[in-house]
Protein backbone atom coordinates (compact mmCIF):
# COMPACT_ATOMS: atom_id res chain seq x y z
CA UNK A 1 0.00 0.00 0.00
CA UNK A 2 2.64 2.16 0.74
CA UNK A 3 4.73 1.99 -2.18
CA UNK A 4 1.24 2.53 -4.48
CA UNK A 5 0.84 5.89 -2.77
CA UNK A 6 3.11 7.84 -4.80
CA UNK A 7 1.38 6.53 -8.17
CA UNK A 8 -1.75 7.37 -6.93
CA UNK A 9 -0.72 11.11 -5.64
CA UNK A 10 0.45 11.65 -9.26
CA UNK A 11 -2.63 10.31 -11.11
CA UNK A 12 -4.82 12.53 -9.07
CA UNK A 13 -2.68 15.70 -9.54
CA UNK A 14 -2.22 14.97 -13.48
CA UNK A 15 -6.18 14.46 -13.47
CA UNK A 16 -6.77 18.15 -11.93
CA UNK A 17 -4.57 19.37 -14.46
CA UNK A 18 -6.18 17.79 -17.32
CA UNK A 19 -9.58 19.09 -15.83
CA UNK A 20 -8.23 22.49 -15.23
CA UNK A 21 -6.51 22.58 -18.81
CA UNK A 22 -10.20 21.67 -20.57
CA UNK A 23 -11.94 24.85 -18.47
CA UNK A 24 -9.47 26.94 -19.29
CA UNK A 25 -9.84 26.32 -22.65
CA UNK A 26 -14.13 26.31 -22.85
CA UNK A 27 -13.17 29.85 -21.00
CA UNK A 28 -10.76 30.90 -24.00
CA UNK A 29 -13.35 30.05 -26.30
CA UNK A 30 -15.84 32.27 -24.44
CA UNK A 31 -14.04 35.23 -24.09
CA UNK A 32 -12.78 34.82 -27.59
CA UNK A 33 -13.82 38.24 -29.90
CA UNK A 34 -16.70 37.57 -32.13
CA UNK A 35 -15.67 38.90 -36.08
CA UNK A 36 -17.88 41.70 -37.51
CA UNK A 37 -19.38 39.27 -39.79
CA UNK A 38 -20.73 37.38 -37.09
CA UNK A 39 -22.10 40.22 -35.04
CA UNK A 40 -23.90 41.90 -38.72
CA UNK A 41 -25.35 38.29 -39.23
CA UNK A 42 -29.34 38.61 -38.67
CA UNK A 43 -30.71 35.95 -36.62
CA UNK A 44 -33.07 33.53 -37.97
CA UNK A 45 -36.44 35.38 -36.60
CA UNK A 46 -34.69 38.65 -38.48
CA UNK A 47 -34.65 36.91 -41.75
CA UNK A 48 -37.98 35.41 -41.51
CA UNK A 49 -39.46 39.02 -40.75
CA UNK A 50 -37.11 40.27 -43.87
CA UNK A 51 -39.12 37.71 -45.92
CA UNK A 52 -42.76 38.28 -44.65
CA UNK A 53 -42.51 42.16 -45.62
CA UNK A 54 -40.50 41.76 -48.90
CA UNK A 55 -43.55 38.75 -50.09
CA UNK A 56 -46.06 41.17 -48.50
CA UNK A 57 -45.08 44.22 -50.77
CA UNK A 58 -45.64 41.53 -53.83
CA UNK A 59 -49.12 40.94 -52.26
CA UNK A 60 -50.79 43.94 -51.51
CA UNK A 61 -54.40 44.30 -49.90
CA UNK A 62 -56.89 46.27 -51.19
CA UNK A 63 -57.66 49.35 -48.77
CA UNK A 64 -61.27 49.28 -47.01
CA UNK A 65 -62.04 45.60 -48.41
CA UNK A 66 -63.60 43.33 -45.73
CA UNK A 67 -64.22 39.10 -46.40
CA UNK A 68 -68.16 40.44 -47.33
CA UNK A 69 -66.89 42.55 -50.27
CA UNK A 70 -64.82 39.70 -52.09
CA UNK A 71 -68.01 37.11 -51.38
CA UNK A 72 -70.21 40.18 -52.98
CA UNK A 73 -67.99 40.66 -55.61
CA UNK A 74 -67.12 36.96 -56.51
CA UNK A 75 -71.02 36.38 -56.24
CA UNK A 76 -71.46 39.61 -58.74
CA UNK A 77 -68.92 38.35 -61.07
CA UNK A 78 -70.70 35.04 -61.45
CA UNK A 79 -73.93 36.84 -62.60
CA UNK A 80 -72.60 39.70 -63.92
CA UNK A 81 -70.38 37.84 -66.75
CA UNK A 82 -72.83 34.56 -67.16
CA UNK A 83 -75.66 37.19 -67.50
CA UNK A 84 -74.29 39.44 -69.71
CA UNK A 85 -73.07 36.92 -72.41
CA UNK A 86 -76.18 35.59 -72.54
CA UNK A 87 -77.58 38.66 -73.08
CA UNK A 88 -75.47 39.34 -75.92
CA UNK A 89 -75.80 35.85 -77.51
CA UNK A 90 -79.84 35.97 -77.40
CA UNK A 91 -79.68 39.47 -78.87
CA UNK A 92 -76.87 38.92 -81.78
CA UNK A 93 -77.43 35.25 -82.32
CA UNK A 94 -74.73 33.03 -83.72
CA UNK A 95 -72.15 30.26 -82.08
CA UNK A 96 -72.58 30.96 -78.48
CA UNK A 97 -68.22 31.48 -78.76
CA UNK A 98 -68.81 34.43 -80.12
CA UNK A 99 -70.79 36.36 -78.00
CA UNK A 100 -68.12 35.56 -74.99
CA UNK A 101 -65.48 38.35 -74.81
CA UNK A 102 -62.89 37.23 -72.72
CA UNK A 103 -61.73 40.93 -71.36
CA UNK A 104 -64.69 41.44 -70.29
CA UNK A 105 -64.13 39.14 -67.08
CA UNK A 106 -61.58 41.48 -66.32
CA UNK A 107 -63.97 44.71 -66.18
CA UNK A 108 -66.16 42.72 -63.94
CA UNK A 109 -63.70 42.08 -61.73
CA UNK A 110 -63.33 45.92 -61.68
CA UNK A 111 -67.14 46.64 -61.45
CA UNK A 112 -67.49 44.16 -58.37
CA UNK A 113 -64.43 44.21 -56.66
CA UNK A 114 -63.65 47.55 -56.50
CA UNK A 115 -66.84 49.86 -57.97
CA UNK A 116 -65.47 53.23 -56.27
CA UNK A 117 -62.42 53.28 -58.77
CA UNK A 118 -62.33 55.63 -61.51
CA UNK A 119 -61.30 53.05 -63.98
CA UNK A 120 -64.51 50.78 -63.12
CA UNK A 121 -67.28 53.57 -63.95
CA UNK A 122 -69.84 53.15 -66.74
CA UNK A 123 -68.06 55.48 -69.16
CA UNK A 124 -64.91 54.06 -68.27
CA UNK A 125 -66.00 50.11 -68.86
CA UNK A 126 -68.22 51.14 -71.97
CA UNK A 127 -66.00 53.80 -73.79
CA UNK A 128 -62.84 52.33 -72.80
CA UNK A 129 -63.71 48.84 -74.42
CA UNK A 130 -65.34 50.56 -77.73
CA UNK A 131 -62.51 53.03 -78.13
CA UNK A 132 -60.13 49.88 -77.65
CA UNK A 133 -61.60 47.56 -79.95
CA UNK A 134 -61.95 49.77 -82.98
CA UNK A 135 -58.41 51.34 -82.31
CA UNK A 136 -56.85 47.94 -82.48
CA UNK A 137 -58.90 46.71 -85.29
CA UNK A 138 -57.91 49.75 -87.36
CA UNK A 139 -54.41 49.18 -86.75
CA UNK A 140 -54.17 45.66 -87.33
CA UNK A 141 -56.22 46.10 -90.69
CA UNK A 142 -53.32 48.97 -91.74
CA UNK A 143 -50.59 47.18 -90.53
CA UNK A 144 -49.11 43.66 -92.30
CA UNK A 145 -47.25 42.27 -89.16
CA UNK A 146 -49.22 40.86 -86.42
CA UNK A 147 -46.09 41.54 -83.32
CA UNK A 148 -45.72 45.12 -84.52
CA UNK A 149 -49.67 46.02 -84.88
CA UNK A 150 -50.22 44.53 -81.10
CA UNK A 151 -47.58 46.71 -79.78
CA UNK A 152 -48.75 49.53 -81.58
CA UNK A 153 -52.67 49.24 -81.13
CA UNK A 154 -51.98 48.48 -77.15
CA UNK A 155 -49.83 51.42 -77.12
CA UNK A 156 -52.72 53.59 -79.35
CA UNK A 157 -55.18 52.19 -77.09
CA UNK A 158 -54.13 54.16 -74.07
CA UNK A 159 -53.60 57.23 -75.52
CA UNK A 160 -57.18 56.83 -76.96
CA UNK A 161 -58.52 55.96 -73.90
CA UNK A 162 -56.66 58.94 -71.99
CA UNK A 163 -57.48 61.33 -74.24
CA UNK A 164 -61.19 60.24 -74.11
CA UNK A 165 -61.21 59.83 -70.44
CA UNK A 166 -62.30 56.10 -70.34
CA UNK A 167 -58.90 54.59 -69.27
CA UNK A 168 -59.92 51.05 -68.72
CA UNK A 169 -57.22 48.56 -68.09
CA UNK A 170 -59.35 45.90 -70.09
CA UNK A 171 -59.04 48.10 -72.89
CA UNK A 172 -55.43 47.14 -73.66
CA UNK A 173 -56.68 43.18 -74.00
CA UNK A 174 -59.24 44.07 -76.26
CA UNK A 175 -56.90 46.28 -77.93
CA UNK A 176 -54.56 43.53 -78.65
CA UNK A 177 -57.19 41.02 -79.46
CA UNK A 178 -58.49 43.46 -81.82
CA UNK A 179 -55.72 43.87 -84.05
CA UNK A 180 -54.98 40.25 -84.67
CA UNK A 181 -58.41 39.72 -85.69
CA UNK A 182 -58.06 42.92 -88.05
CA UNK A 183 -54.61 41.59 -89.43
CA UNK A 184 -56.54 38.01 -90.67
CA UNK A 185 -58.58 40.31 -92.13
CA UNK A 186 -62.41 39.36 -93.33
CA UNK A 187 -64.05 41.78 -89.95
CA UNK A 188 -65.93 44.93 -90.40
CA UNK A 189 -65.85 47.10 -87.47
CA UNK A 190 -69.30 47.14 -86.59
CA UNK A 191 -69.51 43.45 -86.70
CA UNK A 192 -66.30 42.83 -84.59
CA UNK A 193 -67.45 46.25 -81.89
CA UNK A 194 -71.45 45.13 -81.43
CA UNK A 195 -70.73 42.28 -78.91
CA UNK A 196 -68.11 44.33 -77.15
CA UNK A 197 -70.09 47.04 -76.72
CA UNK A 198 -73.26 45.42 -75.77
CA UNK A 199 -71.59 43.31 -73.24
CA UNK A 200 -70.29 45.79 -71.47
CA UNK A 201 -73.55 48.23 -71.20
CA UNK A 202 -75.18 44.60 -69.70
CA UNK A 203 -72.09 44.46 -67.32
CA UNK A 204 -72.79 48.28 -66.31
CA UNK A 205 -76.75 47.93 -66.29
CA UNK A 206 -76.19 44.40 -63.70
CA UNK A 207 -73.46 46.26 -61.63
CA UNK A 208 -75.91 48.74 -61.50
CA UNK A 209 -78.37 46.58 -60.16
CA UNK A 210 -76.34 44.69 -58.41
CA UNK A 211 -74.63 47.21 -55.67
CA UNK A 212 -77.79 48.33 -55.10
CA UNK A 213 -78.23 45.04 -52.56
CA UNK A 214 -74.76 45.58 -51.64
CA UNK A 215 -74.78 49.03 -50.51
CA UNK A 216 -72.16 50.59 -52.49
CA UNK A 217 -72.81 53.24 -54.76
CA UNK A 218 -72.31 52.56 -58.49
CA UNK A 219 -72.06 54.38 -60.38
CA UNK A 220 -69.60 56.12 -57.81
CA UNK A 221 -70.89 59.18 -56.70
CA UNK A 222 -67.50 61.32 -55.12
CA UNK A 223 -67.70 62.50 -51.01
CA UNK A 224 -69.13 65.95 -51.71
CA UNK A 225 -66.97 68.66 -50.84
CA UNK A 226 -68.03 71.18 -48.16
CA UNK A 227 -69.81 74.29 -49.70
CA UNK A 228 -70.93 77.61 -47.96
CA UNK A 229 -74.56 77.33 -46.81
CA UNK A 230 -75.16 80.67 -46.26
CA UNK A 231 -74.35 81.90 -50.10
CA UNK A 232 -71.67 84.19 -49.09
CA UNK A 233 -67.95 84.31 -50.73
CA UNK A 234 -66.40 82.92 -47.73
CA UNK A 235 -65.04 79.41 -47.76
CA UNK A 236 -66.33 76.59 -45.43
CA UNK A 237 -65.88 76.76 -41.96
CA UNK A 238 -64.69 73.00 -42.51
CA UNK A 239 -62.21 74.27 -45.40
CA UNK A 240 -60.57 77.16 -43.26
CA UNK A 241 -57.98 74.84 -40.87
CA UNK A 242 -56.02 72.35 -41.82
CA UNK A 243 -55.05 71.21 -45.22
CA UNK A 244 -56.53 72.27 -48.77
CA UNK A 245 -56.74 71.31 -52.35
CA UNK A 246 -53.72 72.82 -53.09
CA UNK A 247 -51.70 70.86 -50.47
CA UNK A 248 -53.30 67.65 -51.50
CA UNK A 249 -52.13 68.61 -55.47
CA UNK A 250 -48.70 69.16 -53.99
CA UNK A 251 -48.69 65.72 -52.28
CA UNK A 252 -49.31 63.74 -55.72
CA UNK A 253 -46.50 65.64 -57.09
CA UNK A 254 -43.61 64.61 -53.95
CA UNK A 255 -45.22 61.20 -54.49
CA UNK A 256 -44.89 61.51 -58.50
CA UNK A 257 -47.08 58.28 -58.08
CA UNK A 258 -50.76 57.86 -59.57
CA UNK A 259 -53.36 56.44 -57.08
CA UNK A 260 -56.52 54.37 -58.29
CA UNK A 261 -58.48 56.71 -56.28
CA UNK A 262 -60.94 60.17 -56.83
CA UNK A 263 -59.17 63.24 -55.81
CA UNK A 264 -62.34 64.37 -54.31
CA UNK A 265 -62.67 60.86 -52.34
CA UNK A 266 -58.64 61.31 -51.16
CA UNK A 267 -60.03 64.75 -49.99
CA UNK A 268 -63.01 63.10 -47.99
CA UNK A 269 -60.83 60.05 -47.11
CA UNK A 270 -58.00 62.36 -45.16
CA UNK A 271 -60.91 64.75 -43.78
CA UNK A 272 -62.22 61.80 -42.08
CA UNK A 273 -58.91 60.27 -40.77
CA UNK A 274 -58.43 63.83 -38.86
CA UNK A 275 -61.46 63.32 -37.38
CA UNK A 276 -60.49 60.00 -36.52
CA UNK A 277 -57.33 61.49 -34.70
CA UNK A 278 -59.32 63.92 -33.04
CA UNK A 279 -61.83 61.58 -31.33
CA UNK A 280 -58.54 59.16 -30.32
CA UNK A 281 -56.64 62.10 -28.52
CA UNK A 282 -58.95 64.16 -27.41
CA UNK A 283 -61.77 61.18 -26.46
CA UNK A 284 -63.47 60.00 -23.67
CA UNK A 285 -66.58 62.26 -23.74
CA UNK A 286 -69.82 60.71 -24.98
CA UNK A 287 -72.78 62.06 -26.03
CA UNK A 288 -74.56 61.52 -22.84
CA UNK A 289 -71.99 63.22 -20.78
CA UNK A 290 -72.88 66.33 -22.87
CA UNK A 291 -76.33 65.92 -24.16
CA UNK A 292 -78.96 69.00 -22.78
CA UNK A 293 -82.25 66.44 -21.34
CA UNK A 294 -84.91 68.43 -21.06
CA UNK A 295 -85.34 68.73 -24.38
CA UNK A 296 -88.63 70.59 -25.97
CA UNK A 297 -90.50 68.23 -28.66
CA UNK A 298 -93.23 68.60 -30.53
CA UNK A 299 -95.89 65.84 -32.03
CA UNK A 300 -96.09 65.66 -35.91
CA UNK A 301 -99.52 65.69 -35.29
CA UNK A 302 -99.32 69.30 -34.30
CA UNK A 303 -99.73 72.60 -36.52
CA UNK A 304 -97.32 74.23 -37.37
CA UNK A 305 -97.71 77.49 -35.32
CA UNK A 306 -97.20 75.51 -32.29
CA UNK A 307 -93.76 74.09 -33.65
CA UNK A 308 -93.13 78.59 -34.52
CA UNK A 309 -94.28 79.68 -31.06
CA UNK A 310 -91.70 76.89 -29.40
CA UNK A 311 -88.42 78.04 -31.04
CA UNK A 312 -89.19 81.50 -30.58
CA UNK A 313 -89.86 81.39 -27.08
CA UNK A 314 -87.43 78.76 -26.23
CA UNK A 315 -84.51 80.69 -28.86
CA UNK A 316 -84.07 77.20 -30.14
CA UNK A 317 -82.92 76.32 -34.03
CA UNK A 318 -85.13 73.03 -33.96
CA UNK A 319 -87.04 70.78 -32.35
CA UNK A 320 -87.60 66.96 -32.80
CA UNK A 321 -90.94 65.53 -33.84
CA UNK A 322 -91.92 62.33 -32.37
CA UNK A 323 -95.01 60.28 -33.56
CA UNK A 324 -97.67 58.96 -31.27
CA UNK A 325 -95.52 56.35 -29.74
CA UNK A 326 -92.89 58.81 -28.55
CA UNK A 327 -90.56 57.81 -31.28
CA UNK A 328 -88.33 60.15 -33.34
CA UNK A 329 -89.21 61.05 -36.61
CA UNK A 330 -87.76 63.83 -38.21
CA UNK A 331 -86.84 67.26 -36.96
CA UNK A 332 -88.57 70.57 -38.18
CA UNK A 333 -87.27 74.59 -37.81
CA UNK A 334 -88.33 77.86 -38.90
CA UNK A 335 -87.23 77.79 -42.20
CA UNK A 336 -89.02 74.67 -42.64
CA UNK A 337 -92.15 76.21 -41.26
CA UNK A 338 -92.18 78.60 -44.28
CA UNK A 339 -94.26 76.49 -46.20
CA UNK A 340 -97.78 76.10 -45.88
CA UNK A 341 -99.09 72.73 -44.58
CA UNK A 342 -101.74 71.61 -41.78
CA UNK A 343 -99.23 69.53 -39.76
CA UNK A 344 -96.15 69.51 -38.55
CA UNK A 345 -95.29 66.18 -40.04
CA UNK A 346 -96.23 67.22 -43.29
CA UNK A 347 -92.80 69.93 -43.14
CA UNK A 348 -90.55 67.88 -40.93
CA UNK A 349 -87.02 67.06 -41.89
CA UNK A 350 -85.21 63.51 -41.28
CA UNK A 351 -83.49 63.63 -38.11
CA UNK A 352 -79.79 63.26 -37.53
CA UNK A 353 -79.55 61.00 -34.80
CA UNK A 354 -76.97 59.18 -32.27
CA UNK A 355 -76.67 56.61 -29.40
CA UNK A 356 -75.98 57.84 -26.06
CA UNK A 357 -72.47 55.80 -25.77
CA UNK A 358 -71.37 57.39 -29.22
CA UNK A 359 -68.22 59.85 -28.65
CA UNK A 360 -69.45 63.13 -28.47
CA UNK A 361 -66.38 64.27 -30.64
CA UNK A 362 -67.99 61.93 -33.63
CA UNK A 363 -70.87 64.40 -34.26
CA UNK A 364 -68.09 67.04 -35.27
CA UNK A 365 -68.27 66.96 -38.91
CA UNK A 366 -72.11 66.87 -38.82
CA UNK A 367 -72.44 69.73 -36.54
CA UNK A 368 -70.23 71.89 -38.80
CA UNK A 369 -72.28 70.96 -42.12
CA UNK A 370 -73.65 74.47 -42.20
CA UNK A 371 -77.15 72.96 -42.03
CA UNK A 372 -77.14 70.91 -38.65
CA UNK A 373 -77.76 72.38 -35.83
CA UNK A 374 -78.39 69.68 -33.28
CA UNK A 375 -78.62 65.73 -32.98
CA UNK A 376 -81.10 63.92 -31.90
CA UNK A 377 -79.61 61.05 -28.93
CA UNK A 378 -82.08 58.15 -28.55
CA UNK A 379 -82.30 54.98 -27.05
CA UNK A 380 -82.84 51.66 -28.96
CA UNK A 381 -86.39 51.87 -29.60
CA UNK A 382 -85.64 55.47 -31.11
CA UNK A 383 -86.78 57.60 -28.18
CA UNK A 384 -85.66 60.67 -27.44
CA UNK A 385 -82.96 60.60 -24.35
CA UNK A 386 -81.57 64.51 -24.92
CA UNK A 387 -79.83 66.73 -27.87
CA UNK A 388 -76.94 67.66 -28.70
CA UNK A 389 -76.21 71.11 -30.23
CA UNK A 390 -73.12 73.27 -31.31
CA UNK A 391 -73.10 75.10 -28.25
CA UNK A 392 -72.59 71.18 -26.26
CA UNK A 393 -69.93 70.60 -29.09
CA UNK A 394 -67.61 73.19 -27.98
CA UNK A 395 -67.79 72.65 -24.51
CA UNK A 396 -66.98 68.91 -25.05
CA UNK A 397 -63.90 70.25 -27.42
CA UNK A 398 -63.05 72.86 -24.70
CA UNK A 399 -63.28 70.17 -21.53
CA UNK A 400 -61.00 67.53 -23.84
CA UNK A 401 -58.32 70.10 -24.50
CA UNK A 402 -58.29 71.00 -20.52
CA UNK A 403 -57.99 67.20 -19.95
CA UNK A 404 -55.14 66.37 -22.05
CA UNK A 405 -53.28 69.60 -21.03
Amino acid sequence: MTVRRPFQKLIACSGHRLRRGVLDFKLSRRQRPISAARKCAPSVATRRTLLKRRIRRLTPTLAGGTVQDRVFAALGALAGVGLATLCCWLALGGPPELAIVAPIGASAVLVFAVPASPLAQPWSVVGGNAVSALVGLAVGQALGDPFLAAGIATALAIGAMSLARCLHPPGGAIALGSAIAGYQGGVRAFEHATPIVLTSVTLVALGWAFHRFSKHSYPHAPVAAPVNTHKTRDTPSQLRVGFSKGDIDAALVDLNEPFDIDRDDLDGLLRQVELRALDRVHGGISCADVMSRDVIRVGDWEEPGTAARLLLDHGVRSLPVQDRADKVIGVVGLRDLIRAAKTIGEVMRPPTTAASDDPALSLFSVLTDGTTHSVSILDENRRLLGVVTQTDLLMAMARSMALTR
